[in-house]
């Protein structure tokens, strides 16, 4: 027998063509379905607005297949039990972090892939989709396992006042690293600099930057922690350093692009400079994440790492939210609360 719960979805409608519009999504209201054996059903509280949503309502998907017209679209989500046929996997009432989708109601089976995780009691929920969660981890797993910055170096971040940018270059800072941010506002300027103690930060839709890593950097940046790529990501290619390492974490500024980004013309830097390009994926280092969590729970209790979340409430505000995060609207981890 069907569960009496109306489940309200925002689907996608049509995929989008170069920039993502509100007009691509739906709203819908369909029923929540009975539990089968070994499911729990998930009352969403909060859904992650992350860059990957744009390329899963893509056909060709992005790590995964695409999200097909009609279907609730994919993203990350924290909710908490209120039905189970599970209860020593999904206890009622425990928090867990999953792709839930954007959705008020997600139905779990056992052992899902990507994996769910249980949110610890003394947890924050909307902390579990930034700096507790895949951001903060993504963040902790691309500096210290993938990059490695030392003490002394230059490292550079772009989108440094985005969820992820914003926490890898407090981390770096902590591994003694000289901290230069790239963000697109004096606003954002104003918070990477102050708020988050990065030693620079380059407004990159006001100033050279060619001109000012120049400056800030004359022997050149040992890592670049790139969450943007194309044109940004060709332009600090011309000022690494000797055996720099640059570490492909995202690429914004190409998912709304109708046609191929523009050519990295300074690649060849890398083999003059012996340094090395690594893209990286979170998945790849998921027994990493309790130990990550704990030390990333850790420093933000002693207030040695500072998170923002930007909060938009109603589900129907989802698509909103993904535009946003686009034409940069924001600061920090953007999350709709339902």
């Amino acid at each position: 027998m069907a569960s009496a719960r109306v489940n309200r979805q925002v689907v996608l409608a049509k995929r989008p063509v170069g920039m993502v519009t509100e007009s691509c999504f739906e709203t819908v209201d369909v029923d929540v379905p009975a539990l089968g054996e070994g499911e729990a059903l998930l009352e969403v509280r909060y859904l992650g607005i992350d860059p990957t949503i744009r390329g899963w309502i893509d056909e060709r998907g992005n790590y995964m297949a695409g999200v097909a017209i009609g279907e609730a679209v994919r993203s990350n989500g924290v909710g908490v039990v209120v039905e189970t046929n599970n209860p020593e996997e999904y206890p009622m009432g425990r928090a867990f972090m999953h792709l839930t989708g954007w959705q008020q109601y997600c139905v779990v089976q056992s052992n899902p892939f990507p994996p769910i995780t249980m949110v610890p009691e003394d947890v924050d929920l909307i902390d579990v989709l930034g700096v507790l969660g895949h951001v903060g981890v993504t963040a902790y797993i691309g500096v210290l396992e993938v990059a490695q910055p030392k003490a002394g170096e230059t490292f550079c971040v772009s989108a440094a006042a985005s969820s992820v940018g914003s926490i890898a270059g407090q981390i770096a800072r902590m591994q003694g690293a000289r901290v230069i941010g790239i963000a697109g506002s004096p606003e954002k300027c104003a918070w990477v600099t102050g708020e988050l103690g990065f030693d620079e930060c380059i407004d990159y839709k006001r100033e050279d930057v060619a001109a000012r890593l120049k400056e800030l950097a004359p022997k050149g940046v040992d890592v670049f922690f790139d969450n943007v790529g194309g044109e940004l990501l060709d332009t600090v290619l011309r000022r690494i350093a000797m055996q720099a390492r640059i570490v492909l974490c995202g690429d914004i500024s190409t998912y709304n692009l109708e046609g191929p980004p523009a050519p990295l013309h300074n690649i060849r830097y890398l083999m003059g400079k012996r340094a090395r390009m690594e893209g990286f994926n979170t998945l790849d280092y998921w027994d990493h994440y309790q130990e990550a969590a704990g030390q990333l729970a850790g420093w933000l209790a002693e207030g040695k790492i500072t998170a923002r979340v930007h909060e938009l409430e109603g589900i129907e505000r989802a698509p909103e939210a993904l535009v946003r995060l686009f034409t940069g609207d924001h600061l920090g981890k953007l999350v709709v609360k339902l």
